[in-house]
């Protein structure tokens, strides 16, 4: 059997067709076939582009289908703000002659990818002692910050998503309580959520606070980078990376304790959701930047800001804790989500 998966954002598609092949009754292998990579806008809508990617190849023809999409499904159905698409599970069966199409959100689809992981594919922090029957957490922060966590039911599990990333960020010290008061002035607003801090933008409103409070002074070349993106608010240029570049480098105060003030909001914020959970299955850390600057957060901040729960530290010091570090996990999930569904 043949499964089509795919990768959904306003700016790239993703495509893998896999070859399923049933080794027990509970349990399947699969096989890439072949991927491709797609600029999304080129394309009017997806059945098109995966009528380009499965191209004269008749005998690969999928049965199942699962396509990752950054936005809400609500009743089987998504409208892609950024690419004016609007996805309809019936549709798409009838128009590729799928039988079973599924549409889930890419953070559930990062989160059941977690499932499909091997050692490689991850980087732990905190090894504790995983229960199988316990839930697992996900946590990533990228453009957002997503949460969401899952459920074992018999030899599968449940995912569940959540809004957690616009929960309330809660600063733990006085230059977090000063941080809050100035989002709240720059922002008009009064209500600050965890995404504006934990986030790739709010690596860079970390760095505007540091910056227009003089924590320190600001590098000529850092602070030009910094003003063309404030300016002209242009897409190529991405001040997180710029940010935590010169952090790696240490060649910005500036820079240096942005970064740190994310771990540690970062890891505070994972320690919350695995306290709410007890997510005693482990607690993945996933999203665009974990990975990305994996040696900061190996020193020590973000796992002494995970456990600093006070009287309730002690139950967290079990959980383990990783890093996933494969940037294609979100299609794993959906490679295994569309498998379940097809089950």
């Amino acid at each position: 059997m043949f499964l089509l998966a795919g990768d959904i954002g306003g700016t790239k598609t993703i495509l893998r067709l896999v070859e399923v092949t049933e080794v027990t009754l509970t349990e399947k292998t699969f096989k890439t076939v072949k991927e491709a990579q797609y600029i999304s806008a080129n394309f009017p809508d997806l059945v098109p582009m995966v009528e380009e990617f499965m191209g004269d190849d008749k005998y690969l023809h999928p049965q199942v289908a699962c396509f990752a999409i950054a936005g809400p499904v609500v009743n089987n159905t998504c409208l892609l703000t950024n690419l004016h698409w609007v996805l309809d599970t019936k549709r798409l069966e009838l128009e590729l002659d799928i039988p079973r199409v599924s549409l889930i959100n890419d953070f559930a689809a990062n989160s059941f990818g977690i499932l499909g992981l091997k050692d490689f594919d991850v980087h732990t922090l905190q090894a504790g002692e995983a229960r199988e029957d316990a839930p697992i957490a996900v946590i990533g922060a990228g453009t957002g910050l997503g949460e969401a966590f899952l459920i074992p039911q018999g030899k599968k599990y449940q995912i569940f998503a959540s809004e957690g990333g616009h929960a309330d960020f809660a600063p733990r010290n006085d230059l977090e309580t000063e941080l809050l008061k100035y989002l709240q002035v720059e922002l008009k607003v009064d209500h600050i959520s965890v995404e504006r801090v934990v986030s790739g933008l709010g690596i860079a409103s970390i760095y505007q606070f540091l910056r227009d409070t003089n924590f320190a002074p600001e590098s000529a070349e850092i602070g030009e980078k910094i003003r063309f993106w404030e300016e002209e608010q242009k897409k190529t240029v991405d001040p997180a990376a710029i940010i935590s570049q010169a952090a790696f480098k240490q060649s910005d105060r500036l820079c240096e304790k942005a970064i740190e003030i994310f771990i540690e909001a970062y890891g505070a914020e994972t320690g919350n959701l695995a306290l709410k959970l007890l997510s005693y299955g482990g607690i993945y850390i996933a999203g665009g930047i974990a990975g990305k600057i994996l040696p900061l957060m190996q020193d020590g901040k973000f796992l002494n800001a995970f456990k600093d729960k006070g009287r309730v530290g002690t139950l967290i010091e079990e959980i383990p804790v990783h890093i996933v570090l494969n940037p294609q996990v979100g299609l794993v999930g959906s490679v295994l989500y569309g498998l379940q569904r097809q089950d």
